[in-house]
């Protein structure tokens, strides 16, 4: 039996569904990233693009997060705000919430993120095949730039390429096993500086596959063998039987983690070689 999916909750016009489906569910990857991509970011260089002009055509501003597989800007809002995942749930869920059309939840969510902003905020732009969630994102003020494309099928657009030029970091906390190398290679290849890539994936699918792709592309993937992180509980024993399965049968022990009623995600950084190289990902300092 595959993994429980959740795709409808993905296309409605605000997260209030995400968080009543998940919610219950522990859901929790992006409460763990945002300290990650947060410790992540300082170690970042990106010397020709910080060095471009601010009003330059050709891309967005340097220091820019790409949020792949983005939703409704959850990472955007965990990153750049003094919110926590618990804040949002509590929330989107509440009767208030519940009670609001989709165009009045935007506006009070406007004014509530803007109330939070932290004074270290970074650019953040979303990528994802939901245009209303993408939508939702950016009428809010979560997402810099959003863009509702699907890069398995199709190469990006001249739009997404240019404002994506001056990313220095790529994010992904859910949909790994959805995605391959073609999905990142066009946001890669031909860049002066190549971002670092920071994905959480499932213990339950190997990334072998994109690290090879992007190996082509001169860039080490490493695996965070320190730790795991929670991502959600089980929907039923099937689902955690089969994930048991699947971790095992990849080489990794379920033994207190799957087996205990949870998927667990490691954390994979892709980097240029040289920079991988010079500093592995065991010295970078993350709060976890």
């Amino acid at each position: 039996m595959p993994m429980t999916r959740f795709d409808d909750i993905y296309d409605r016009p605000d997260p209030r569904s995400y968080f009543s489906a998940l919610g219950p569910l522990g859901y929790q990857t992006p409460h763990h990233a945002q300290s990650v991509f947060r410790g992540l970011l300082p170690h970042v260089g990106l010397p020709e693009a910080s060095a471009r002009p601010s009003d330059d055509p050709d891309g967005g501003p340097p220091g820019t997060v790409l949020d792949i597989c983005c939703s409704y800007g959850i990472n955007a809002a965990l990153l750049n705000h003094h919110v926590t995942l618990e804040d949002l749930r509590d929330r989107y869920t509440s009767p208030e919430a519940a009670a609001m059309t989709a165009a009045e939840l935007i506006a009070w969510d406007r004014a509530y993120f803007a109330a939070r902003r932290r004074p270290d905020a970074v650019p953040v732009i979303g990528l994802d095949i939901s245009a209303p969630a993408i939508a939702y994102g950016r009428a809010v003020g979560l997402l810099d730039d959003g863009f509702a494309e699907n890069l398995e099928l199709a190469p990006p657009s001249p739009d997404l390429y240019r404002a994506t030029r001056g990313t220095r970091l790529i994010t992904v906390t859910g949909g790994a096993s959805f995605l391959s190398a073609d999905t990142f290679r066009p946001l890669l290849e031909n860049r002066r500086e190549q971002p670092w890539v920071a994905v959480f994936v499932l213990r339950t699918v190997s990334y072998q596959h994109i690290a090879d792709g992007l190996a082509l592309l001169g860039m080490t993937t490493e695996k965070d063998t320190s730790r795991t992180y929670p991502q959600r509980r089980f929907t039923d024993a099937d689902e955690q039987r089969d994930a048991i399965t699947s971790v095992s049968a990849l080489g990794d022990d379920p033994r207190g983690k799957e087996s205990d009623g949870h998927f667990h995600a490691t954390l994979h950084l892709t980097r240029p070689a040289p920079q991988a190289a010079s500093r592995p990902l065991r010295t970078l300092s993350r709060d976890g």
